[in-house]
């Protein structure tokens, strides 16, 4: 790999996506190596380890997409089934600040399962982003691929009609995930020649790709593996994005949601258990809140 620069390394044992050009060639790639986030993600839920893994392939998938999109805002990627996993989630932000859940409707079977089929049935994948500014959007694909890596291709495909491949791995034992992304960027006159050698570079940087090892991109830092795959070509690789693990649920937040509740039922719901505790789906984070927290929303049915 020739040309390269970047102004630091970030070690993969933090969580950082890596974006990168091909100098010569219209094509784009991008590399994200997790661990903490999808540790954070996991902790605490008693997940089989066929749905920790596709948590993780889903988490990974999420990173690469955002990092595709400009825009600031949310986005939401959510597999829904009638397989043993009703649904399974990652919400994260353009900052790569994630977060993710799955919902087990039926143990034994998500246990022997091993393949998306098997743990979602028959669904849809939908993608929701919501800018800071203007209209949100949303995308709905079936998930009627072998693999959730072929989902994400498939929905590039679809939505946006550049030709896209997608490779996700993850690993229980070592409690890291990874993904990488090849892009075609579209450029020039539209004539069938230089169409043909876009598409050419592209098959081209995509069979390099495909030789990614599972214990390399979880092992290697960016530079290593990517000087690795593309030595021969010339790549820009660009500032690294941390990833994080962000819950986003709040003592406030869950305040908030007990204003909305009728003041005679918060009251009757004190009588009974002297408290109020609402729980977090995504961390499992507890918030009790006792009379004197709740009492201004008592007496103002009162006045």
């Amino acid at each position: 790999m020739s040309n390269t620069h970047t102004t630091k390394t970030i070690n993969t044992t933090t969580d950082v996506l890596n974006r990168y050009l091909f100098n010569d060639m219209h094509v784009r790639g991008e590399l994200v190596q997790l661990s903490k986030s999808y540790q954070s993600i996991i902790k605490n839920h008693n997940y089989p380890v066929s749905v920790r893994l596709l948590l993780g392939e889903l988490l990974a998938a999420t990173c690469l997409l955002t990092a595709t999109l400009k825009f600031e805002g949310d986005i939401t990627v959510q597999l829904q089934g009638n397989g043993p996993v009703g649904y399974m989630s990652v919400n994260g932000d353009n900052n790569q600040q994630m977060r993710g859940i799955a919902k087990v409707v039926e143990m034994e079977r998500a246990c022997k399962a091993s393949s998306l089929q098997d743990l979602m049935g028959k669904g849809n994948m939908i993608i929701t982003v919501k800018p800071n500014q203007g209209e949100a959007y949303q995308g709905i694909v079936a998930l009627d691929q072998p693999t959730l890596a072929q989902c994400f291709a498939h929905y590039f495909d679809v939505s946006a009609q550049i030709p896209t491949q997608v490779w996700l791995f993850s690993d229980d034992e070592k409690q890291q995930v990874a993904g990488s992304l090849v892009q075609l960027l579209p450029d020039g006159d539209g004539s069938h020649e230089n169409l043909t050698k876009q598409e050419s570079d592209f098959e081209h940087i995509a069979q390099l790709t495909n030789t990614i090892k599972a214990d390399e991109i979880f092992s290697l830092e960016a530079q290593a593996l990517l000087y690795r795959l593309y030595h021969q070509e010339k790549v820009s690789l660009f500032e690294p994005q941390i990833v994080s693990y962000q819950c986003g649920c709040s003592h406030d937040k869950c305040l908030g949601a007990i204003a909305q509740i009728e003041p005679n039922e918060i009251e009757s719901i004190l009588a009974e258990q002297s408290k109020i505790s609402m729980t977090c789906d995504y961390c499992l984070t507890t918030y009790d809140f006792f009379y004197d927290d709740l009492k201004s929303f008592i007496s103002k049915d009162k006045h």
